[in-house]
Protein backbone atom coordinates (compact mmCIF):
# COMPACT_ATOMS: atom_id res chain seq x y z
CA UNK A 1 0.00 0.00 0.00
CA UNK A 2 1.20 3.60 -1.12
CA UNK A 3 1.66 6.11 2.12
CA UNK A 4 -0.68 8.91 2.05
CA UNK A 5 -0.19 11.96 -0.85
CA UNK A 6 2.00 15.12 0.56
CA UNK A 7 -0.53 17.36 -0.79
CA UNK A 8 -2.31 16.30 3.00
CA UNK A 9 0.65 17.84 4.30
CA UNK A 10 1.19 21.55 6.15
CA UNK A 11 2.71 23.89 4.18
CA UNK A 12 6.50 24.12 4.69
CA UNK A 13 7.65 27.92 6.56
CA UNK A 14 10.48 28.23 5.64
CA UNK A 15 12.99 30.44 4.87
CA UNK A 16 10.42 33.72 4.96
CA UNK A 17 8.21 35.59 2.16
CA UNK A 18 9.09 34.68 -1.09
CA UNK A 19 10.52 37.96 -2.21
CA UNK A 20 12.63 38.53 0.50
CA UNK A 21 16.02 38.13 -1.23
CA UNK A 22 18.11 40.02 -3.93
CA UNK A 23 18.91 37.19 -6.89
CA UNK A 24 15.36 37.18 -9.20
CA UNK A 25 14.25 40.67 -7.92
CA UNK A 26 11.46 40.23 -11.03
CA UNK A 27 10.12 36.57 -9.77
CA UNK A 28 6.76 36.48 -9.25
CA UNK A 29 5.37 34.77 -6.52
CA UNK A 30 3.79 31.24 -7.09
CA UNK A 31 -0.07 33.09 -7.78
CA UNK A 32 -2.99 31.20 -5.69
CA UNK A 33 -4.77 29.21 -8.37
CA UNK A 34 -8.11 27.98 -8.73
CA UNK A 35 -6.44 24.13 -8.82
CA UNK A 36 -6.04 22.18 -6.00
CA UNK A 37 -2.69 19.94 -7.96
CA UNK A 38 -0.31 21.61 -10.02
CA UNK A 39 -0.26 17.81 -12.01
CA UNK A 40 -2.63 15.59 -11.53
CA UNK A 41 -2.11 11.91 -12.96
CA UNK A 42 -5.04 9.12 -12.87
CA UNK A 43 -4.43 5.96 -14.18
CA UNK A 44 -2.09 6.80 -16.83
CA UNK A 45 -0.74 4.14 -18.74
CA UNK A 46 1.62 4.48 -21.98
CA UNK A 47 3.37 1.48 -23.95
CA UNK A 48 5.87 1.26 -27.43
CA UNK A 49 5.38 -1.61 -29.40
CA UNK A 50 5.78 -3.97 -26.14
CA UNK A 51 5.40 -4.30 -22.82
CA UNK A 52 3.54 -1.02 -20.95
CA UNK A 53 6.13 1.74 -20.32
CA UNK A 54 4.08 3.07 -17.34
CA UNK A 55 0.99 1.09 -16.33
CA UNK A 56 -2.09 2.92 -14.09
CA UNK A 57 -0.10 5.72 -12.84
CA UNK A 58 -2.03 8.26 -10.26
CA UNK A 59 -0.24 10.62 -7.81
CA UNK A 60 -0.63 14.64 -7.44
CA UNK A 61 1.63 17.72 -7.15
CA UNK A 62 0.66 20.19 -4.75
CA UNK A 63 1.04 24.05 -4.86
CA UNK A 64 4.74 24.44 -3.44
CA UNK A 65 5.51 20.80 -3.54
CA UNK A 66 8.42 19.33 -4.58
CA UNK A 67 8.42 15.83 -5.53
CA UNK A 68 11.22 13.35 -5.81
CA UNK A 69 10.90 10.71 -8.17
CA UNK A 70 13.24 7.92 -7.46
CA UNK A 71 13.77 4.76 -9.62
CA UNK A 72 16.72 2.79 -11.59
CA UNK A 73 16.91 3.42 -15.16
CA UNK A 74 14.81 2.20 -17.58
CA UNK A 75 11.68 2.18 -15.58
CA UNK A 76 10.02 5.40 -16.65
CA UNK A 77 11.13 8.87 -14.91
CA UNK A 78 12.04 10.40 -17.80
CA UNK A 79 8.65 9.37 -20.09
CA UNK A 80 6.82 10.75 -17.15
CA UNK A 81 8.26 14.30 -17.21
CA UNK A 82 7.76 13.89 -20.87
CA UNK A 83 3.87 13.10 -20.40
CA UNK A 84 3.81 16.20 -17.99
CA UNK A 85 4.99 18.22 -20.94
CA UNK A 86 2.58 17.24 -23.35
CA UNK A 87 5.65 15.56 -25.66
CA UNK A 88 4.22 12.08 -25.39
CA UNK A 89 0.22 11.04 -24.93
CA UNK A 90 -0.96 8.44 -22.91
CA UNK A 91 -2.47 4.97 -24.07
CA UNK A 92 -4.94 5.41 -21.33
CA UNK A 93 -5.73 7.85 -18.07
CA UNK A 94 -5.82 11.55 -17.34
CA UNK A 95 -3.32 13.88 -17.24
CA UNK A 96 -3.99 17.34 -15.42
CA UNK A 97 -1.60 20.21 -15.58
CA UNK A 98 -2.84 24.30 -13.90
CA UNK A 99 -6.20 22.34 -13.67
CA UNK A 100 -6.75 21.53 -17.45
CA UNK A 101 -6.92 18.24 -19.12
CA UNK A 102 -3.75 17.61 -21.55
CA UNK A 103 -3.84 14.24 -22.69
CA UNK A 104 -6.25 15.03 -25.97
CA UNK A 105 -5.11 18.59 -26.10
CA UNK A 106 -3.92 19.87 -29.29
CA UNK A 107 -0.71 20.54 -30.18
CA UNK A 108 -1.31 24.59 -30.60
CA UNK A 109 -3.22 24.38 -27.01
CA UNK A 110 -0.52 22.50 -25.17
CA UNK A 111 2.16 25.79 -26.03
CA UNK A 112 0.65 28.30 -23.45
CA UNK A 113 0.97 25.48 -20.78
CA UNK A 114 4.44 24.50 -21.93
CA UNK A 115 5.59 28.18 -21.30
CA UNK A 116 3.99 27.98 -17.57
CA UNK A 117 6.75 24.70 -16.97
CA UNK A 118 10.50 25.14 -16.98
CA UNK A 119 12.02 22.23 -18.02
CA UNK A 120 16.13 21.05 -17.44
CA UNK A 121 16.83 18.15 -19.52
CA UNK A 122 19.32 15.65 -19.38
CA UNK A 123 23.04 16.68 -19.45
CA UNK A 124 21.22 20.09 -19.76
CA UNK A 125 20.99 20.00 -23.51
CA UNK A 126 22.08 23.21 -24.35
CA UNK A 127 22.66 24.57 -27.41
CA UNK A 128 26.84 24.70 -28.85
CA UNK A 129 26.60 26.75 -31.81
CA UNK A 130 24.87 29.72 -29.36
CA UNK A 131 25.91 32.04 -26.41
CA UNK A 132 24.93 31.39 -22.68
CA UNK A 133 22.66 34.13 -23.61
CA UNK A 134 20.76 32.84 -26.39
CA UNK A 135 20.59 29.38 -25.19
CA UNK A 136 19.02 30.87 -21.94
CA UNK A 137 16.60 33.41 -23.61
CA UNK A 138 15.92 31.22 -26.33
CA UNK A 139 12.40 30.86 -25.39
CA UNK A 140 12.30 34.73 -25.44
CA UNK A 141 13.82 35.13 -29.13
CA UNK A 142 11.08 32.43 -30.19
CA UNK A 143 8.61 34.86 -28.85
CA UNK A 144 10.23 37.90 -30.51
CA UNK A 145 10.85 39.94 -27.14
CA UNK A 146 12.60 43.15 -27.32
CA UNK A 147 16.62 42.40 -27.08
CA UNK A 148 16.82 44.84 -24.13
CA UNK A 149 14.22 42.67 -22.10
CA UNK A 150 16.05 39.27 -22.93
CA UNK A 151 19.32 40.98 -21.78
CA UNK A 152 17.97 41.92 -18.62
CA UNK A 153 16.07 38.81 -17.83
CA UNK A 154 18.92 36.52 -19.19
CA UNK A 155 20.94 38.26 -16.89
CA UNK A 156 18.49 38.36 -13.85
CA UNK A 157 18.99 34.12 -14.38
CA UNK A 158 22.23 34.08 -14.76
CA UNK A 159 22.58 35.86 -11.51
CA UNK A 160 19.94 33.47 -9.70
CA UNK A 161 22.64 30.44 -10.90
CA UNK A 162 25.61 32.85 -10.40
CA UNK A 163 26.91 32.80 -13.46
CA UNK A 164 26.27 36.33 -14.23
CA UNK A 165 29.74 36.42 -15.73
CA UNK A 166 28.99 33.64 -18.60
CA UNK A 167 26.63 35.97 -20.19
CA UNK A 168 28.55 36.29 -23.87
CA UNK A 169 30.60 32.39 -23.48
CA UNK A 170 30.06 29.74 -25.54
CA UNK A 171 28.55 26.36 -23.70
CA UNK A 172 32.04 24.33 -24.94
CA UNK A 173 33.56 26.68 -22.93
CA UNK A 174 31.90 25.86 -19.76
CA UNK A 175 32.38 23.30 -17.06
CA UNK A 176 30.14 20.14 -16.66
CA UNK A 177 28.58 22.19 -13.69
CA UNK A 178 28.22 25.45 -15.42
CA UNK A 179 26.39 23.93 -18.10
CA UNK A 180 23.74 22.55 -15.95
CA UNK A 181 23.67 25.71 -14.33
CA UNK A 182 23.15 27.52 -17.77
CA UNK A 183 20.35 25.03 -18.17
CA UNK A 184 18.71 25.87 -14.59
CA UNK A 185 18.74 29.61 -16.06
CA UNK A 186 16.99 28.73 -18.81
CA UNK A 187 14.58 26.55 -17.17
CA UNK A 188 13.60 29.91 -15.49
CA UNK A 189 13.88 31.83 -17.53
CA UNK A 190 9.56 32.43 -17.97
CA UNK A 191 9.17 32.78 -13.88
CA UNK A 192 7.43 28.61 -14.43
CA UNK A 193 4.90 27.62 -12.40
CA UNK A 194 6.31 24.36 -12.52
CA UNK A 195 10.15 22.87 -12.68
CA UNK A 196 10.45 19.51 -13.89
CA UNK A 197 14.29 18.37 -13.17
CA UNK A 198 15.61 15.00 -15.43
CA UNK A 199 18.42 13.74 -13.30
CA UNK A 200 19.85 17.15 -13.00
CA UNK A 201 23.31 16.00 -11.29
CA UNK A 202 23.70 12.82 -13.29
CA UNK A 203 27.19 12.62 -14.67
CA UNK A 204 28.92 15.19 -12.21
CA UNK A 205 30.81 14.51 -9.28
CA UNK A 206 29.63 15.06 -5.68
CA UNK A 207 30.89 18.65 -4.81
CA UNK A 208 29.26 19.96 -8.42
CA UNK A 209 26.33 17.88 -7.67
CA UNK A 210 25.96 19.32 -3.95
CA UNK A 211 26.13 22.64 -5.80
CA UNK A 212 23.08 21.91 -8.20
CA UNK A 213 21.04 20.23 -5.40
CA UNK A 214 21.94 23.81 -3.67
CA UNK A 215 20.25 25.47 -6.89
CA UNK A 216 16.61 23.31 -6.87
CA UNK A 217 16.63 24.26 -3.02
CA UNK A 218 17.17 27.95 -3.65
CA UNK A 219 13.97 28.12 -5.98
CA UNK A 220 11.94 25.44 -3.56
CA UNK A 221 12.42 27.56 -0.81
CA UNK A 222 12.49 31.72 -1.99
CA UNK A 223 10.15 30.96 -5.12
CA UNK A 224 8.24 28.22 -3.13
CA UNK A 225 7.61 26.78 -7.19
CA UNK A 226 6.44 23.50 -7.10
CA UNK A 227 8.79 21.09 -8.82
CA UNK A 228 9.09 17.00 -9.79
CA UNK A 229 12.80 16.07 -9.89
CA UNK A 230 13.90 12.52 -11.31
CA UNK A 231 17.11 11.56 -10.15
CA UNK A 232 18.72 7.56 -8.98
CA UNK A 233 21.07 9.49 -6.01
CA UNK A 234 19.70 8.99 -2.29
CA UNK A 235 22.56 11.15 -1.44
CA UNK A 236 20.45 14.48 -3.33
CA UNK A 237 17.24 13.24 -2.33
CA UNK A 238 17.68 13.09 0.96
CA UNK A 239 20.09 16.45 0.88
CA UNK A 240 16.95 17.92 -0.05
CA UNK A 241 14.85 16.77 2.41
CA UNK A 242 17.07 17.42 5.31
CA UNK A 243 18.11 21.05 4.37
CA UNK A 244 16.50 24.43 3.50
CA UNK A 245 18.36 26.92 1.95
CA UNK A 246 19.50 30.47 3.70
CA UNK A 247 18.66 33.66 2.49
CA UNK A 248 20.95 35.39 4.90
CA UNK A 249 23.86 32.81 4.88
CA UNK A 250 23.63 32.44 1.10
CA UNK A 251 23.55 28.80 1.21
CA UNK A 252 21.81 25.59 2.35
CA UNK A 253 21.84 25.09 5.86
CA UNK A 254 20.80 21.70 8.13
CA UNK A 255 17.24 21.41 9.54
CA UNK A 256 17.15 20.52 13.14
CA UNK A 257 17.96 16.89 13.92
CA UNK A 258 14.96 15.31 13.43
CA UNK A 259 13.08 17.22 11.34
CA UNK A 260 12.49 17.22 7.70
CA UNK A 261 11.08 19.77 4.86
CA UNK A 262 7.31 18.62 4.67
CA UNK A 263 6.72 19.61 1.20
CA UNK A 264 9.70 17.48 -0.26
CA UNK A 265 8.27 13.88 -0.63
CA UNK A 266 8.91 10.61 -2.95
CA UNK A 267 7.40 9.03 -5.57
CA UNK A 268 9.48 5.26 -6.56
CA UNK A 269 8.74 3.31 -9.64
CA UNK A 270 9.16 -0.18 -10.26
CA UNK A 271 9.22 -1.44 -14.41
CA UNK A 272 6.66 0.67 -14.70
CA UNK A 273 4.39 0.68 -11.51
CA UNK A 274 4.52 3.23 -8.59
CA UNK A 275 5.32 1.36 -5.73
CA UNK A 276 6.01 4.23 -3.35
CA UNK A 277 3.89 7.61 -2.74
CA UNK A 278 5.02 9.38 0.70
CA UNK A 279 7.48 11.06 2.69
CA UNK A 280 11.52 10.31 3.70
CA UNK A 281 10.11 9.50 7.27
CA UNK A 282 7.94 6.77 5.34
CA UNK A 283 10.03 5.74 2.69
CA UNK A 284 13.21 4.65 4.71
CA UNK A 285 10.84 2.71 7.41
CA UNK A 286 8.91 1.05 4.33
CA UNK A 287 8.50 -2.80 4.19
CA UNK A 288 8.46 -2.65 0.40
CA UNK A 289 11.27 -5.11 -1.16
CA UNK A 290 12.35 -3.39 -4.00
CA UNK A 291 12.29 -0.14 -1.94
CA UNK A 292 14.82 -1.42 0.87
CA UNK A 293 17.22 -2.79 -1.77
CA UNK A 294 17.06 0.75 -3.50
CA UNK A 295 17.86 1.94 -0.19
CA UNK A 296 20.36 0.10 0.66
Amino acid sequence: MMETPASAQPDFAQPGPPHSGPAHSGHAPVATADYTSVVAFGGVSIAFDGPPVLEDISFSVAPRETRILLGPAGVGKSVLLKLINGLLRPDAGSIQIFGREIASMREEQLFPLRTRTGMVFQEGALFDSLTVRDNVGYQLIQERVADEEIDRRVHEALRFVELDQTFDLFPDSLSGGMRRRVAIARALIHQPELILYDSPTGGLDPVTSTTIIELVMKERDVYRTPSILVTHRLQDAFMLCTHRFDLEKGGMVPLPQGETDSNTTFLMLEEGRLIFDGSLHDLVHTDNKFVREFLE
